[in-house]
């Protein structure tokens, strides 16, 4: 008796979207994935259907990815209507295909935002998010040596709360969730970050006005508490950042 197990494959319908270029009209394409087993990743997936259609003389599928270890977010897609898949605390490189069986059919789908446009397939241009970050996502200090890391104590509760934040990766399924398009949740992650630390006291004022407006001016949508945001955030970021967001741009208002 053979000490090896044989992997049982599957074939799985695959409903794509396809788009040649941003201004170009996209539509859904129907693919079958075959010898798929359990231990593939998504994109392990998505690899093997492009293999078949490369030889068939066929366009592949165009998709972002990156680290593929559920890190920095790029693999950016919508699967049967929910960004990243719909298991909680994973990205969608992180998705394996243990999760569907045989006969499966399997809609895919890039983020579908105004602030996000599709530059071909499902692949999407999220530099609206860096531009978010770049009008106030930072502390501004002197250049020189660094000093010591209890220079500065900062309470174990505001510590955690900041890393609890910081652990948004900016991929945008937040956005691509929201039935308004908006980044709430990234930009609110992005400024309690600071917002909690010492170092991001001197320009809180600015950071959240500056973050606010940007976010207003790349075309992301307002907040109306669907919280969809967090339910689809592959880090599990929690909404009070939202609510922190707010705070923060009300003394700014306030003065």
């Amino acid at each position: 008796m053979s000490g090896h197990s044989e992997h049982k494959t599957m074939t799985l319908k695959l409903i794509v979207w396809r788009q040649s270029a941003q201004n170009e009209p996209g539509r859904f394409e129907t693919y079958t994935a075959r010898n798929i087993t359990e231990h593939h990743s998504f994109l392990e997936m998505l690899d093997v259907v492009n293999e078949d259609l490369i030889q068939e003389g066929k366009e592949p599928i165009v998709f972002d990815h990156d680290c593929r270890e559920g890190i920095c977010g790029v693999c950016s897609q919508v699967v049967n209507g929910v960004p990243h898949g719909g298991q909680e605390r994973t990205t969608i490189c992180q998705l394996h295909m243990r999760k569907f069986k045989d006969g499966d059919t399997i809609y895919i789908e890039p983020w579908r935002a105004r602030a996000f446009p599709i530059l071909k397939d499902l692949m999407v241009d999220r530099g609206t998010l860096d531009t978010i970050i770049q009008a106030g996502g930072y502390t501004s200090t002197h250049t020189g040596g660094a000093p010591d890391a209890n220079a500065i104590p900062i309470p174990k509760p505001d510590a955690e709360y900041s890393m609890d934040a910081a652990e948004c990766i900016g991929c945008g399924a937040c956005v691509a969730a929201c039935p308004n398009g908006a980044a709430m949740l990234f930009t609110g992650a992005k400024v309690a970050q600071l917002a909690a630390l010492p170092q991001g006291k001197v320009e809180a004022r600015e950071r959240a006005l500056a973050m606010i407006k940007a976010m207003q001016e790349c075309g992301f949508g307002n907040c109306t508490n669907h919280y969809e945001c967090q339910a689809a955030c592959p880090k599990d970021i929690d909404v009070k950042f939202i609510a922190r967001l707010n705070r923060e741009y009300l003394k700014t208002l306030i003065g």
